[in-house]
């Protein structure tokens, strides 16, 4: 089992990570009728992008021996209606001054995040938009 989820009531859920037994709550957005005080479940999906796509880099990184701490994305969700779903992600990575890569290693890199696990589980007809700058 990998996790477990609580509905706590007023549109919240209790999520909890069963290895670990770290705990996130998560509200139905203002948009659907929620006080928008957490991260929304379509929140967590595209922020989990980033998070997959940094994870998987930092991998891929160590196996080259690049150190790309520092590294931050920027994550812009962009709902649609009809049926009420993620349309697209907007996704902006920054690496700071000081990486030591090359401009093929940044491409391995770069292709590396495009495809993480999260980004090949996500449906064909979401629209992602990937930006990479590198300081």
């Amino acid at each position: 089992m990998t996790s477990t989820v609580i509905y706590k009531g007023a549109l919240r859920t209790e999520m909890q990570h069963v290895l670990s037994g770290s705990i996130i709550e998560n509200d139905a957005p203002v948009d659907n009728h929620g006080k928008g005080e957490r991260f929304s479940p379509t929140d967590m999906v595209a922020t989990a992008l980033g998070s997959c796509l940094l994870t998987t880099m930092g991998i891929k990184a160590e196996s080259m021996n690049i150190d790309i701490t520092g590294a931050s994305v920027e994550i812009t969700k962009i709902m649609k209606a009809e049926p009420r779903r993620i349309g697209g992600i907007k996704v902006y990575v920054s690496f700071p001054d000081g990486i030591n890569a090359d401009e093929h290693q940044r491409e391995i890199l770069e292709r590396t995040g495009r495809t993480c696990p999260v980004e090949r589980s996500l449906h064909p007809d979401m629209e992602l938009d990937f930006k990479f700058t590198w300081a």
